[in-house]
Order: C-alpha cells, then structure tokens, then sequence
C-alpha cells in the first residue's frame, strides 16, 4: 500500500503541475456552468409559456422545473466528458514512455498492479474534482426552486456522473498505455468512447441477440437510468464490470512493457 499511495501521490502532484490539466478542468467548468444557465432559462421559459396556458384553461401547470433542469444538466456534463475525458488521460503512461521515465519506474520495487491502480485513482480524483464546482449549480437551484430538486434524482445522478467518469477514465488511460503520442492516445480514447456511446444506436428496438448485446454494452443506455433518478443494479454491475475490465487491460499492457524490456 505504501507504493501504492507514492505512485498515487506522484500522479497527484503532476496533475496539479500541468497546465492540461487545468485547462480542460476550465473549459469544463465554463461549458458546464453555460449549459447549466442556457438549460435552466430555456426550461423557465417555457414554464412560464406552460403556466399562461393552464391559467386561460383553468388547469394547473404540471411541468417539473427542477427536474427537468438536472436531468438535461446531467445529460449535458455527460457529452461534455465524451470530449473532456481524452485529455485527462492522454499523458498518463504515453509521456512517462516517451520521457523514459516508465523504464525507471518499471525497475522499482513496485508491482504492476500498484502503478496501474495508483494513476487510476489519481486520475479518479482529478475528476471528482473537476466535478465538485458543479455541485454548487444543484444546490442553487434547490435554493431556489419550489417544489426543490428531489435528493433523489441529484444524488443518483451524480453517481451515474462518477461511475460514468470510472469507465472513461479506465479506457484513456489503457488507451495511453498502448502508445508512446499523447495526441495518438487522446484519438484512440475518444475514437473508443465514441464507438461505446453510440453503438446501440441501430439496434434501438431491435429484437436478436446481437441487437440486445450492443444496446447492453452502450455507456448511454446504463446513464440514462441515473439522470431520472433510477439506481439500477444491473447498471450498477456494468459500469462496475466495464472499468475492472479496461484496468485489467491496462494492467496487461503495462505488464507487456516490462516483459519487452526484458
């Protein structure tokens, strides 16, 4: 464990010592917070146009304001983690390979499994930083809103948020271990993802296996589940399932360098 937390605190320390990193953590926060404003006036507005119509008929408006704004905001942050996550993980075993300091490292006295898992988790905390500003935007309107946001529907989708951010994380970082280019790596991760988000797409209704397969494996079709406030098990286990997955791939990869410098 002690490795463990010395890589983890290295990755750390580089994080915070790279202006990518604050960059895309920027831009994040700037698209977030726009989108987050746009959403929230469009939704308002059309509240109002809701609560106009219901007066003249004597009906009372039903339009979940709230709701309706954490749901898009939710779905929003994810498309913008399809763009952002590439960059995170770019450099995470690409610039160690082409600097030469991954040969050093892989000469320490520090398993493969404690290199792999401690830029994980660094990569993991980053996000969950880059996240924590948005957090503010949920409770302003829970501040502001009557009915408030339900607990519910922001907590399950911030879990869907960091389960999500898991995966991707997971696949940039195997995706950065497989070349020695950070701008290779950031195409293949996005390359990946891309494929991932959009691959049940055309088996949507579909009724054969091969349909059922590909709308299971899509990253959408389990997210979708959190933004409406649903913690499903099954998606739970997949997200779970997905990121143990590309951390073990990622574990071989690296686990392939070290037996080509033997």
């Amino acid at each position: 464990m002690r490795n463990l937390y010395a890589i983890y605190r290295k990755e750390m320390g580089h994080y915070f010592l790279s202006p990518v990193a604050y960059i895309v953590v920027g831009i994040f926060l700037v698209l977030s917070g726009f989108f987050f404003n746009l959403t929230l006036g469009a939704i308002i507005k059309a509240s109002l146009e809701e609560s106009m119509q219901s007066m003249q008929f004597g009906m009372a408006p039903h339009l979940d304001v709230p709701g309706l704004v954490m749901r898009n905001f939710f779905g929003v942050t994810s498309f913008l983690l399809l763009f952002m996550t590439p960059w995170l993980t770019m450099g995470v075993y690409a610039e160690e390979r082409k600097g030469g300091t991954m040969e050093l490292l892989m000469t320490s006295p520090v398993a493969d499994w404690e290199i792999v898992l401690g830029k994980f988790l660094a990569s993991l905390s980053l996000f969950v930083i880059m996240l924590l500003p948005t957090i503010f935007y949920a409770v302003y309107l829970f501040l502001h809103s009557d009915p408030a946001a339900p607990w519910k529907l922001l907590l399950s989708g911030y879990l869907g948020l960091l389960l999500l951010g898991s995966v991707l994380l997971a696949i940039g970082s195997f995706a950065s271990s497989l070349t020695e280019n950070q701008l290779i790596a950031a195409v293949i991760t996005f390359g990946i993802l891309l494929i991932l988000w959009v691959i049940d797409f055309g088996a949507r209704g579909a009724t054969s296996g091969t349909g059922a397969l590909l709308q299971y494996i899509s990253l959408t079709r389990h997210y979708d589940d959190f933004t409406r406030g649903v913690v499903d098990t099954s998606s739970l286990i997949f997200y779970v399932s997905f990121t143990l997955f590309a951390i073990f791939l990622t574990l071989r990869a690296v686990d392939s360098m070290r037996w080509r410098r033997a």
